[in-house]
């Protein structure tokens, strides 16, 4: 069952007569499976008394329905109701500020003409110099065309900017890092990666995002041989990196090793084909991915390059078929799928405590409740169940190490370092089967994926 969450935040101004009604409001509230946060009163009057309620729905015809049950009850009146994320959007979630005062003729004349213009003629002398005398040593430019924007399909790049804005706000609130939100309106490859190549001179750092499978590869593989600074796919590999440092400790609660486990990849899109690559570089004991049509093979027809590799480097079982043959006897199955693709006997037919990452967001493979009843340790791409498999733990560092060490690509390495510094932050008295990853907030996440990804920039 889905829960009600801040997503879904309502604030309902209601008028009343009696204040003995607010009994009845909160009461029906809560019998309407709401979750009641907050009451404010904005009028308190001998005559009539008007108050806002805060609640959380589950969806958006939750909180409609809560209104309608709110506004019929004997005496009291739904004047309005507001949806708080709506509102937390209005004007977008950035802003631009200055790091230099502009207060005097000296400083003016410093900031801008005629002294930029020294930095304008060292730059041109030493193009490098950019670096340390603009914006790029601390900026990133995160790129969607909108293709694949969250899990709600190709949206297009205007409704993929609050999603982008929200990612630089990430990055600013976990890395001190200066994000751009570039939403292109084209899904040509070609013109995306030109565009990209045009707009790069300003960032040290390109953050690919929501583009889908298998444009994705192609325009990341096209950057990463053009340009002299990193580009990293996000969906692929943020995702990977946080799956491994998860599965490294999930394997730690059940007493496994990775070199000795069978892991089952359902999905092979952006992101199961990075999870798949990256696993299988830290040397899983063997790695059977599985697609709509069924185990990946070698001779299958129109696999694309990045497919291709992961079929020839996995199944090293020669199994053949469906999901529940992979399934069978199998210790961890991650699901980056879709809705209702696992049920309880798929899980009974895996090894003795299976390990399952239902990371379908937001209706996972299977649901959480019911994967506990087998699985010893269940993670989900949802921030309302423990065990949350969430990128935001890793690219705001990771980009943090990128920029400090001034790498000009990315590296398998620097990805396999970072997952293992996430996973080593939970400590052995903090791992538990409800927390294998640190959560978002915790103030050593960004900084040690930072230094690791430094460490391995530096060879």
């Amino acid at each position: 069952m889905v829960n009600p969450s801040a997503s879904f935040s309502v604030t309902l101004r209601i008028e009343f007569v009696d204040s003995k009604l607010v009994g009845a409001i909160t009461s029906l509230l809560t019998e309407a499976g709401a979750v009641l946060t907050a009451l404010d009163m904005v009028e308190p009057r001998n005559d009539r008394l008007v108050m806002d309620v805060t609640c959380h729905a589950i969806d958006e015809d939750h909180a409609a329905t809560v209104r309608d049950l709110v506004d019929a009850l004997p005496g009291v009146t739904v004047r309005a109701m507001s949806d708080r994320t709506l509102l937390l959007h209005l004007g977008g979630v950035l802003a631009t500020t200055t790091k230099v005062p502009l207060k005097t003729r000296d400083d003016l004349s410093m900031a801008y003409t005629p002294g930029v213009a020294r930095v304008s003629r060292a730059i041109a002398k030493d193009p490098s110099a950019a670096r340390n005398l603009t914006i790029k040593r601390n900026s990133v430019a995160v790129v969607t065309d909108g293709s694949a924007v969250l899990g709600l399909g190709n949206l297009g790049p205007e409704a993929a900017l609050p999603v982008m804005e929200g990612k630089a706000v990430l990055f600013k609130r976990f890395a001190d890092v200066d994000a751009w939100p570039i939403c292109l309106a084209s899904q040509d490859v070609d013109e995306i990666v030109r565009t990209v190549e045009l707009i790069a001179p300003v960032f040290g750092g390109i953050n690919l995002e929501d583009i889908s499978a298998p444009r994705c590869f192609e325009v990341e593989r096209r950057l990463r041989e053009r340009l002299a600074i990193p580009v990293f796919h996000d969906d692929q590999h943020g995702t990977a990196i946080v799956v491994l440092a998860a599965l490294l400790n999930a394997l730690r609660v059940v007493g496994k090793e990775i070199a000795n486990v069978r892991v089952v990849v359902l999905g092979i899109g952006a992101a199961g084909v990075a999870i798949a690559q990256l696993l299988i570089h830290e040397g899983v004991g063997d790695l059977v991915a599985v697609d709509r049509d069924g185990i990946l093979e070698a001779e299958m027809d129109g696999l694309d390059a990045n497919r291709r590799w992961v079929a020839e480097n996995s199944n090293r079982q020669g199994l053949k078929g469906s999901l529940r043959v992979a399934l069978e006897g199998a210790d961890v199955v991650v699901g980056v799928s879709g809705p209702g693709l696992l049920t309880v006997a798929d899980l009974r037919s895996m090894a003795t405590d299976p390990i399952v990452f239902a990371l379908a967001n937001p209706d996972p493979e299977i649901e959480p409740s019911l994967a506990r009843e087998v699985a010893a340790v269940v993670a989900t791409g949802r921030s309302d169940e423990p065990n949350q498999i969430n990128n935001v733990l890793v690219f705001p560092g990771f980009f943090r190490g990128l920029l400090d060490a001034g790498a000009r690509t990315i590296t398998t390495q620097m990805e396999l370092a970072a997952a293992r510094a996430l996973a080593a932050i939970v400590s052995e008295d903090e791992l538990s089967t409800a927390y294998i990853v640190p959560t978002v907030f915790n103030p050593l996440v960004a900084p040690t994926i930072a230094q690791a990804v430094q460490a391995a920039a530096k060879g």
